[in-house]
């Protein structure tokens, strides 16, 4: 399962957006450092989509993706070099596949703290970076001997020369997710697990009574960003409250705030999309489930998602979109209209596509 890592500076409400996300309660205070170990949840994915096969299936079971959520101690300036508790846990989420960053807008006398969001992720990039850059730097000198060692290694020359673009860049206090270097450079960087090398999306936190005001809020983060992750402006509170009630009294409250579904739902996706992820479904009596593939993927490598035999033994796919069987009606009646269309292997998977695969082993 695909990883998320949520940092941000103590009180900028990370935890209650773990917890409104996964379902879980991890404790949250008014004051630093509540929490104080790396907590591991699973958000699942909603999507309206699978909800609809099931209802037209009439699926006993329903079985959504899902995203892996790593919380952490609150980072604060100096957490790199031993200041705080959250350089302890930076570790925690060297191997997660894309951060959220929790930058509070809010303002609470009950709670200390700074509400400028920009001034949140300036002094949160300034951690990431400072740590990478001490990782980077650790490791050049062993990297440029081995390079001298095996001389004309292509991929340790590669890496090489991506670790001196890193550490240039680095240094000069830019986060490798918005800097020049190449997509592959950034791939060879890959086995040293730096921080700021991974996809960001940045969750804005503001008070209930800032709602109306997320567009400016998040205009200057983004800005500051410059287009290098998304940015969301979320009530954490609100949603963190209407997490704990039933579907029903969920929907009741959020619906008559004047926040629809919720900011939860678009949280997910933006992290899902970070991550470079996309959904394809399999439906049935007996379950209609959503699958998380790498975007782009082929039909035998989603195959394999589902089960190994499958990618092994691949014969063909049979595909339709979502959106034409739920108009349709029916696998069935999709399938005696001559609407289901048969793929080979070099067919690539899009979001959204309704899958059965041929096999053979």
């Amino acid at each position: 399962m695909e990883r998320l890592g949520i940092a941000g500076l103590p009180n900028s409400g990370k935890t209650s957006l773990f917890n409104a996300l996964t379902g879980a309660s991890s404790p949250v205070a008014p004051h630093p450092f509540t929490t104080i170990e790396t907590t591991v949840g699973v958000a699942p994915l909603p999507d309206g989509r699978l909800e609809a096969l099931a209802a037209m299936s009439a699926s006993r079971k329903v079985v959504r993706a899902g995203v892996e959520l790593v919380d952490i101690a609150g980072l604060v300036a100096g957490s790199s070099t031993g200041e705080g508790l959250g350089n302890r846990f930076l570790a925690g989420i060297r191997e997660v596949d894309a951060l959220c960053l929790v930058l509070r807008a809010f303002e609470s006398p009950e709670v200390p703290g700074d509400s400028d969001p920009v001034s949140a992720l300036e002094t949160l990039e300034l951690e990431l970076v400072l740590a990478d850059l001490s990782s980077v730097e650790a490791q050049l000198d062993k990297r440029r001997k081995a390079a001298r060692v095996a001389k004309g290694d292509r991929a340790l020359a590669g890496l090489l020369d991506a670790m001196e673009a890193a550490r240039a860049s680095l240094a000069e206090g830019v986060p490798l997710y918005r800097s020049s270097l190449s997509a592959e450079d950034i791939e060879a960087l890959g086995e040293l697990f730096l921080l700021t090398a991974k996809p960001v999306v940045a969750v804005v936190n503001i008070g209930e009574d800032q709602l109306g005001e997320e567009k400016s809020l998040t205009s200057r983060v983004a800005e500051s960003l410059t287009g290098h992750g998304e940015v969301l402006g979320v009530c954490v509170q609100l949603e963190a409250e209407a997490a704990e009630l039933a579907p029903q009294a969920r929907q009741e409250m959020l619906q008559g705030l004047g926040l629809g579904d919720g900011a939860l739902p678009r949280v997910a996706h933006a992290a899902y999309a970070a991550i470079g992820r996309s959904t394809f479904f399999t439906t049935g009596e007996k379950e209609s489930r959503a699958w998380s593939f790498r975007s782009g993927a082929g039909a035998p490598e989603c195959a394999g998602v589902i089960h190994s035999d499958l990618q092994r033994g691949f014969i063909r796919a049979e595909v339709i979109s979502c959106e034409e069987l739920l108009e349709i009606g029916s696998w069935a009646k999709a399938k005696a209209g001559g609407r289901i269309r048969l793929e080979g292997k070099d067919y690539k998977v899009a979001d959204g596509d309704v899958l059965e695969i041929r096999f053979n082993v």
